[in-house]
């Protein structure tokens, strides 16, 4: 996400390393390098030149402070206004109406559909409502049927009616239907086309006037850069929506959709989704993102992932476990599944500052624990419990069992040791389960 920019804008900010301090002449060449990243990021000439001047103007001049660097304070800078660009703070997402309607808009192929189910989704697992998911979209069968199968992965019932050929008699039918069965979320799904055109804006319009919605996101493929932002734009000014949803952020994504949709629009970013994984879903921050953008991690959004899947009784009993070095594979496997839990593992580690441009062109996939969970599966319950147990005839049958090289079970087993040593030597883990992060090299087969 965003490798690019980052890049570009790291080298813009090498023109001031080893200056005493911000003068006209070095802000000159760092400011025209951070144009030159946002106008090849696809963001529009226009917004570019009025940010860099914006930075220009709070950087010329500025004296060194504190031991803090020209390029340090250049980046501070930098951060502010890309936070500013993109909203400044959180927007909020309105689910205090009863019911609450949200109607969800947007082109063919921006992952819509998708996003109804993760709204769904996170709206019942973390914020306790009762969603009914509505298919909206009258023209695409396939439509019905996806939204079906998302529904029943996470549990969430789905109102169709696919013999009526009116989006707006059936938002109606839907708003009845969901007051006999008390539910308090209503997700409308619409229909999409591959552009705009007045019948799909016609109709959309009509769904709002019926439902009147609470909240009207607008999701958009985030890879389209600029015609995404006029897409929104056109759609804006047909809907008013309140709030835009930026999906496939997981993909070859330039930037400008963003930076900028925010600013072309005047409508607050509130939710970024990756992947098809339905809890591949997050609130928008600005602040946050920007210091990704920078290379600066998320260590925020990481905490607050980690503590998700946080268990107080078992976290007490896993720190007794380490401190009296019997942390075995068991436990291990344990804090596996919780790191999968957290999301897409990439970007879960690029959440770390530095290990972003790291790890920028590593391939390291959703399966990348599989060779790990095969050797400790292929394990007998005592072997699991004694780590110490495991002698050399003990790790052929592993590695037999597991479709592994003997030298592949060896080197896990030394990395294993290694980190069990390390965890040891630690006291109070609220975030214990990011330690088996280091036994992942060379297991990602």
């Amino acid at each position: 996400m965003f490798n690019n920019l980052s890049e570009r804008l790291e080298g813009a900010f090498k023109n001031l390393k080893g200056e005493a301090r911000i003068s006209e002449l070095n802000i000159a060449n760092t400011v025209k390098d951070i144009r030159r990243a946002l106008l090849d990021a696809d963001v529009n000439y226009k917004i570019a030149k009025e940010f860099t001047d914006r930075v220009k103007e709070k950087a010329t001049g500025e004296k060194v402070i504190n031991a803090i660097s020209p390029g340090q304070l250049m980046v501070k800078i930098v951060q502010d206004e890309l936070t500013e660009l993109m909203g400044g703070v959180e927007a909020q997402f309105d689910i205090s109406a009863k019911p609450t309607i949200i109607l969800v808009a947007g082109l063919q192929g921006s992952g819509k559909t998708t996003f109804c189910g993760k709204l769904a989704n996170y709206l019942k697992t973390k914020k306790g409502k009762s969603p009914l998911l509505v298919a909206g979209d009258i023209y695409r069968p396939a439509a019905i049927d996806q939204l079906q199968v998302l529904g029943e992965q996470i549990g969430v019932e789905v109102f169709s009616e696919r013999e009526n050929k009116n989006a707006v008699s059936i938002a109606e039918n839907a708003l009845k239907y969901a007051k006999e069965k008390a539910k308090n979320v209503i997700i409308i799904d619409t229909a999409g086309r591959l552009a705009v055109d007045e019948m799909m804006m016609e109709e959309v319009a009509n769904i709002k006037q019926a439902a009147k919605p609470n909240e009207i996101l607008f999701v958009v493929d985030s890879m389209t850069g600029q015609d995404a932002v006029n897409t929104a734009k056109a759609f804006n000014d047909r809907l008013d929506f309140t709030g835009v949803v930026l999906t496939k952020l997981d993909g070859d994504t330039r930037g400008g959709a963003a930076l900028t949709i925010k600013y072309t629009v005047q409508k607050p970013i509130k939710f970024v989704s990756s992947g098809e994984k339905l809890d591949t879903l997050d609130v928008f921050y600005p602040g946050r993102m920007a210091q990704r953008i920078l290379g600066m991690g998320d260590i925020t959004s990481l905490v607050e992932k980690a503590q998700e899947q946080y268990d107080e009784e078992k976290a007490k009993r896993l720190e007794k476990k380490i401190r009296k070095n019997q942390f075995d594979f068991q436990d291990f496997m344990e804090q596996l599944q919780q790191i999968k839990k957290m999301g897409n593992l990439k970007d879960i580690m690029g959440m770390i500052p530095g290990v972003g441009k790291a790890i920028k062109d590593v391939d390291i996939s959703d399966d990348a624990f599989k060779g790990v969970e095969a050797i400790i599966s292929s394990m007998t319950p005592f072997e699991r419990a004694n780590p110490d147990s495991i002698d050399a005839s003990r790790r052929n049958r592993i590695a037999k069992g597991a479709g592994k090289q003997l030298h592949e079970v060896n080197a896990f087993m030394k990395q294993f040791e290694q980190m069990r040593q390390m965890m040891k030597g630690m006291s109070k883990m609220p975030m214990g389960m990011m330690g088996g992060m280091g036994a992942m090299r060379g297991m990602r087969k």
